[in-house]
């Protein structure tokens, strides 16, 4: 009897593979590449940020829906695909393109969007009928609601160059956590 246990934990062990508690496979660089996009936000520095200090805002980030432990495996799936989503879509539009860098802008959309394609892999895999409802509550939605504070605030300051330095900085903080995430989820 304790064989046929040791052999069934063995099958579950080998089952979760180098993606842990995913699941799925991300691919092997899929943590690189997230952190090769922060590296590009930091290039992406145009001004100072101690220039910007008027500007500051609390975006309310919510660290300790993302960063927490109690997210299930297809909320984490949901949200990390969210934050990289709603990441994209805020630095591939026509003001983004006007504000930064297009090398550097380029470079980061190229990024955001393979790790989109490695999650979305994911998201058809592990979310069933249930789960698809996760989209639409929790922590997915206070991260659209967060990403929709940050749109408002760039309609609000015109789309500046001290407002879109705060949003790169505040970005920066939210990929963060996104790569915290990963990272932990493939242990």
């Amino acid at each position: 009897m304790a064989f046929v246990l040791s052999l069934l934990m063995a099958l579950v062990l080998v089952s979760l593979g180098p993606g842990g508690s995913l699941g799925c496979h991300l691919s092997q660089n899929h943590v690189l590449v997230g952190r090769k996009n922060l590296r590009l936000l930091g290039e992406m520095t145009r001004l100072s940020p101690h220039l910007c200090l008027q500007d500051r805002k609390d975006f309310a980030f919510p660290q300790e829906m993302v960063e927490g432990g109690q997210l299930q495996e297809a909320q984490a799936i949901s949200v990390l695909h969210e934050m990289l989503q709603q990441s994209f879509n805020l630095f591939h539009t026509e003001r983004a393109s006007a504000a930064w860098n297009t090398t550097l802008l380029k470079q980061l959309r190229n990024g955001l969007l393979d790790q989109l394609v490695d999650l979305d892999a994911c998201l058809g895999q592990d979310m069933g009928e249930e789960d698809s409802a996760l989209g639409r509550t929790g922590p997915t939605l206070a991260v659209k609601r967060y990403f929709q504070g940050i749109h408002v605030y760039l309609q609000e300051k015109g789309y500046s160059n001290c407002a879109w330095e705060t949003v790169r900085v505040e970005i920066m903080r939210c990929l963060s956590s996104s790569t915290s995430l990963q990272e932990r989820m493939e242990m």
